[in-house]
């Protein structure tokens, strides 16, 4: 995976997660990611250094992977998503069994099913 797909995953867990991290994780992690400050920058504002924002950001990241593989709540809005795409273009071509058998499939998947 490349750095930005990467950078745009993580964005991706931290709007879903990111209130579950330390007002400071979410500190760190937006000045780096959304601000695009630097570790030095980010270090001289919080009077810390730079390894301390490093070590900060590699556990905030960490915390959010295993929210995901834990939650899976990002894979399952994906296959909402799909889901939903693929109901309206049955929809768009006027089959209504397609859509109901994508309706019912999305049901299962919201239930857990």
């Amino acid at each position: 995976m490349d750095e930005l797909s990467k950078n745009e995953a993580l964005g991706d867990l931290y709007a879903l997660y990111g209130s579950l991290l330390t007002s400071g994780q979410q500190e760190y992690f937006e000045d780096y990611y959304y601000d695009d400050l630097s570790l030095g920058e980010i270090a001289d504002n919080h009077q810390v250094s730079r390894a301390a924002v490093y070590d900060n950001l590699k556990r905030s990241t960490k915390a959010l992977e295993k929210y995901e593989a834990k939650l899976q709540l990002l894979t399952t809005f994906g296959q909402i998503e799909a889901g939903l795409e693929n109901a309206e273009a049955c929809l768009d071509d006027d089959d209504v069994a397609g859509t109901k058998q994508q309706l019912q499939t999305l049901l299962r998947l919201v239930r857990g099913e």
